[in-house]
């Protein structure tokens, strides 16, 4: 992690720096230009961080005033354990910041979160072609085996 950089919760003051890295999550899988989120689903994620009954969270990593990095997580119940499950839904990082440590110490914030909140595991999903992602994922945790099928409805 480089020396001066700070993980913070994502605070109301952060949106203008925080929307070009969601912009740039959303890309990188496709959702831009004629497939983008509707506006009103950047709204109501962002306003769901600051909403106290809300089970979604955003952790940013800030160094000299600039925002490098973001991760979004929510908690939720599970059929196996008492406690809530955590799982990391996105987390992105500036190009330039790739490769310095900002995703593993985003990813540490959300291991660090989910033992207060009475959470004992957090896991995620990430793209089959996204290798530079899974060569820091295989550093930090285990593959699970299982795959996610979906039907949009």
């Amino acid at each position: 992690m480089p020396a001066t950089l700070t993980v913070r919760p994502v605070a109301r003051a952060d949106y203008e720096q925080w929307l070009p890295l969601w912009n740039g999550y959303n890309a990188f899988y496709g959702r831009s230009g004629a497939t983008a989120l509707d506006p009103e689903i950047t709204r109501t994620t962002w306003e769901r961080f600051f909403a106290a009954d809300e089970p979604v969270h955003a952790i940013v990593a800030e160094e000299g005033g600039l925002l490098l990095g973001l991760v979004h997580y929510l908690y939720h119940r599970s059929t196996t354990s008492i406690g809530p499950s955590c799982y990391l839904q996105d987390l992105f990082t500036r190009d330039e910041a790739r490769g310095r440590g900002v995703g593993r110490a985003l990813i540490e914030a959300v291991y660090a979160a989910a033992p207060a909140a009475g959470s004992p595991r957090v896991y995620w999903q990430t793209h089959e072609t996204n290798a530079t992602a899974m060569r820091l994922y295989d550093q930090v945790a285990e593959k699970s085996g299982f795959l996610v099928y979906r039907k949009l409805l």
